[in-house]
């Protein structure tokens, strides 16, 4: 028998308790007494901070104390903050099954009840589902919310584009390799791409693996569904395609030595003619070189090929010895439903900013990336092609596993073939502890 969280606990006694006595429940507020909520943000992103300065404009009783560290720390750093009695309120979440196994998360289940986020498509919120136990992830109990629902695919530089002749979008896989090609040819970087201290070759990796496979049996690798393995034949011909690219020398040589930072500073400055990357930089390019790039979803392997990519909620959760749980998700509530952060989800983000269906999405700039990205999401969600990010799969495989593996095959010193089958070794060492 399963067994409830206090929360949920006291959520169950406080209904019944109101339904006895005729009367209706309002949902958890942040109150009107000072309320400071400790955040741990992710460095680089300044969605989450902006929306915060919105909600201390609406509600001044709140104030925000924020810590910001670079995600390949979050991984791991989170399990020790989360411990300690100052504990998050608010924490974005690089992966959740290993802490919801440890107890360190708040179970949100009396929150789904008390905002209706039943009215949320339920896609929304099976990645952030979680069985008690840690494992599998997609079904269980609600330990975390989207602050918004980015997605990846393929940037590109529009005044490059024209050079190699590209006048729409590729169609085909091998239409995005003869690109590639011609790039090459010009003396034109075909692809920029950061792969230092976490491994960015990921994206277009994973990419490539929906243009060979099914989203399906990758979700399940993530999710830890029992026997799910990443080193299917779908994924070697994505790899080997990866591999093809670093021989043909697509990506920048010095890959290995570029951080996010550095790779975004080189592609608004007009090196690279694609770049893998999230619809969470769709603000930063139409606020900083408007009209100058594009975006289109990576391409399968045939013309009618279903798309499939990378779509994950932007995750945060609400430590389990947070001191302002209720404040905390009312925040995470009001991000979804609020018109002012909806318009800021979009305009800084560029993300689908979630929540009810029946909420409109803010409107945004003809012929601007951030149009192109919500265009895309539209397809993707028409096709059903959402994948949780492969970096997410345990709070280590991408340090220990993604990461220095495609460190290896950027250097010559890994083969396709080995770089699954490293990473799947790694992948099961950790859920065997």
């Amino acid at each position: 028998m399963r067994t409830f969280s206090r929360h949920a606990l006291r959520i169950a006694l406080v209904i019944a308790a109101a339904s006895s006595a005729g009367t209706s429940l309002a949902a958890p507020s942040c109150g009107a007494d000072p309320v400071v909520l400790n955040a741990y943000f992710e460095t680089g992103f300044p969605l989450p901070s902006k929306l915060s300065e919105e909600f201390t404009k609406q509600f001044p009783n709140v104030t925000f104390d924020i810590k910001e560290d670079q995600f390949a720390n979050l991984m791991e750093n989170s399990p020790r903050v989360l411990s300690e009695d100052n504990a998050p309120d608010l924490i974005r979440l690089p992966s959740m099954s290993d802490l919801v196994a440890n107890g360190l998360l708040k179970n949100l289940d009396g929150y789904f009840t008390e905002f209706g986020w039943d009215k949320f498509p339920s896609a929304q919120l099976v990645q952030l589902r979680v069985e008690e136990g840690g494992r599998p992830r997609g079904t269980g109990s609600l330990y975390a919310m989207g602050l918004n629902y980015s997605m990846t695919g393929v940037f590109y530089n529009k005044e490059l584009a024209a050079k190699v002749g590209m006048t729409e979008p590729p169609k085909t896989l091998a239409e995005l390799d003869a690109l590639l090609a011609k790039a090459k040819e010009a003396g034109i970087q075909p692809i920029m791409q950061w792969n230092k201290s976490t491994g960015g070759l990921a994206f277009p990796l994973q990419n490539l693996m929906g243009a060979y496979g099914l989203p399906e049996p990758i979700n399940d690798w993530i999710f830890q569904k029992d026997g799910a393995t990443i080193n299917t034949p779908e994924n070697l011909k994505a790899a080997e395609h990866l591999e093809g690219w670093v021989k043909a020398g697509y990506f920048p040589s010095d890959a290995n030595a570029i951080e996010y930072f550095q790779m975004m500073s080189r592609f608004i400055g007009g090196e690279g003619l694609f770049m893998f990357d999230g619809d969470w930089e769709s603000g930063n390019l139409d606020t900083n070189a408007a009209g100058k790039f594009g975006f289109f979803l990576m391409p399968s392997v045939t013309p009618d090929g279903r798309h499939a990519a990378m779509s994950a909620p932007l995750t945060f959760g609400i430590g389990e010895k947070s001191k302002n749980p209720d404040c905390a998700a009312f925040f995470l509530n009001w991000v979804a439903t609020n018109e002012e952060a909806r318009k800021i989800n979009v305009a800084v983000g560029g993300s689908n900013p979630g929540g009810p269906p029946d909420l409109a999405i803010p409107a945004v700039t003809p012929g601007s990336v951030t149009e192109a990205t919500l265009a895309a999401g539209q397809v993707l969600a028409k096709e059903n092609g959402a994948m949780d990010f492969i970096a997410n799969a345990t709070g280590a495989i991408f340090a220990a596993g993604w990461t220095p593996e495609l460190q290896k095959l950027v250097g010559g010193q890994q083969t396709a073939k080995g770089l699954l089958e490293a990473v799947q070794d790694e992948y099961e060492k950790q859920l065997s502890r």
